[in-house]
């Protein structure tokens, strides 16, 4: 029996120079992400009962395949994509055509080009709280985790 892929929702959010994409899929195993030059962007990973997630997409503008990172969590995995060339993109897809419902903007990461510097500039203090290797600085501002035993003053 075949068993047919599925697509997980996929949130995406822009920066001028990044486009980060956070793909909702819990447990997620044997995670695969190719990214190269021209903008394709493959993912494919196994679901917690085992079944088979997978989708590719020709991203709106050039990358940096070099520049993409992937970091797997307990719920999503997020994907930060190196654009070739600063500057802010239309869409995330080349095609002009609607996408796939399964993609989404993600209102939570989204910045506007003119408050792309302020914001990625107050994030930078507090985005520890996800996963165990905090020494990459280059995913500033992906998840921010308030402390809440200082919040209760504990």
């Amino acid at each position: 029996m075949e068993s047919l892929s599925r697509h997980p929702e996929v949130l995406w959010a822009q920066r001028s120079d990044k486009v980060y994409l956070t793909i909702a899929l819990p447990d997620a195993r044997d995670i695969s992400v190719k990214c190269e030059g021209e903008g394709s962007f493959n993912f494919s990973a196994v679901g917690v009962q085992g079944e088979s997630f997978d989708f590719s997409f020709e991203l709106f503008g050039n990358i940096v395949p070099e520049g993409c990172k992937t970091k797997a969590g307990l719920r999503n995995i997020i994907c930060s994509i190196q654009k070739e060339e600063k500057g802010w993109w239309k869409r995330l897809l080349k095609s002009e055509e609607k996408p796939a419902p399964y993609i989404k903007v993600d209102w939570n990461k989204w910045c506007d080009e003119d408050d792309n510097e302020s914001a990625s500039d107050a994030s930078d203090d507090n985005n520890s709280g996800y996963g165990e290797d905090d020494e990459s600085s280059e995913d500033e501002g992906l998840l921010y985790l308030p402390d809440l035993e200082k919040a209760r003053g504990n």
